[in-house]
């Protein structure tokens, strides 16, 4: 932490599958400006990119992200792909990244506060995982209901955070920060949540994870045949905007009882949980939000917490 900050800085980073990339550059934007937070509470993508910050591997984690085509993904996914245990992914190329990039094993070994939130299966509870095995913490955070297999750990079926607390403002202050910036990969602006293609969104007519897909597979996520009446979403459309509507009215419940110092809004309304191809337009996306709100950041690291900017 630089000399000018004063207390304890907390970062809260939210869920959002792809667009939670924007992580990465609003970590990149923060230390330009000289703002280092002292702790990292992180929810779904924002636990993986939160994890790698604070074992000082966010370089490795973007330059795999960076590197990712959909070819590549392609790859990935077909390696763990299956439809039993819950999920369209088994989550064994998770566990398999972490390792690539380095994390260390537990998370009482990383040089900087981390916790990460799940939810619980059975009970619907929140559940904050603040030490053991941090590939398992992560793997855990990021089972995306319908899409990536929940994980047993700590005696406890686990599911993404994302859907009790996608932006974890209450697990920072909880780990001990005196201000908090929290950032949201899943603002919607416009207040659209799924936009019906014209022209579609790819040269292919494939969007999303139906694109990763063997071509045998798609027609069972694909739109249903034209009617006559206007194209209708297919099934990973269906569940991404489900996930994005029921997140984004249990985030603004939390952030109305729990409002960071700073909140950062992502502008990437039109990018999918699953296009992480576009990791560079995320990015650059995050360095933005930071720039956006460089006046009550510096405020906050000057040791002004009450100076709150954004909105839930």
């Amino acid at each position: 932490m630089t000399a000018d900050n004063r207390g304890t800085i907390g970062l809260a980073l939210g869920s959002g599958g792809a667009r939670g990339l924007c992580h990465i550059g609003v970590l990149r934007e923060l230390e330009e400006m000289g703002i280092v937070p002292g702790l990292v509470a992180g929810c779904s993508m924002g636990a993986l990119v939160g994890a790698a910050w604070a074992a000082g591997r966010l370089d490795q984690l973007e330059a795999w992200m960076r590197a990712v085509s959909r070819r590549s993904f392609s790859r990935l996914a077909l390696l763990d792909l299956g439809f039993s245990g819950g999920g369209l992914i088994q989550g064994r190329e998770i566990l398999a990244l972490l390792e690539e990039i380095g994390l260390p094993e537990r998370i009482e070994d990383l040089p900087v506060p981390f916790a990460a939130v799940a939810t619980d299966l059975e009970t619907g509870r929140e559940v904050w995982l603040r030490e053991g095995s941090l590939a398992l913490a992560v793997r855990a955070s990021v089972s995306m209901p319908g899409v990536i297999a929940p994980l047993y750990h700590q005696s406890r079926w686990l599911i993404d955070g994302g859907m009790v607390n996608p932006v974890p403002v209450s697990l920072a202050r909880a780990l001990g920060a005196e201000a908090i910036i929290a950032s949201n990969p899943n603002a919607r602006l416009d207040g659209r949540f799924w936009r019906a293609p014209e022209p579609p969104e790819r040269s292919d007519g494939l969007s999303g994870f139906q694109a990763y897909l063997p071509e045998a597979a798609r027609a069972l996520f694909a739109p249903p045949p034209e009617t006559g009446k206007p194209q209708g979403p297919g099934y990973l459309e269906v569940l991404s905007a489900s996930i994005d509507i029921m997140t984004d009215h249990i985030r603004r419940a939390r952030l109305a009882g729990e409002p960071p110092q700073v909140l950062l809004s992502a502008n990437l309304r039109d990018m999918t949980v699953f296009d992480f191809q576009e990791a560079e337009r995320a990015i650059v996306d995050g360095r933005r939000m930071v720039r956006e709100q460089a006046p009550a950041l510096r405020g906050v690291a000057g040791g002004a917490p009450g100076a709150e900017s954004g909105q839930p």
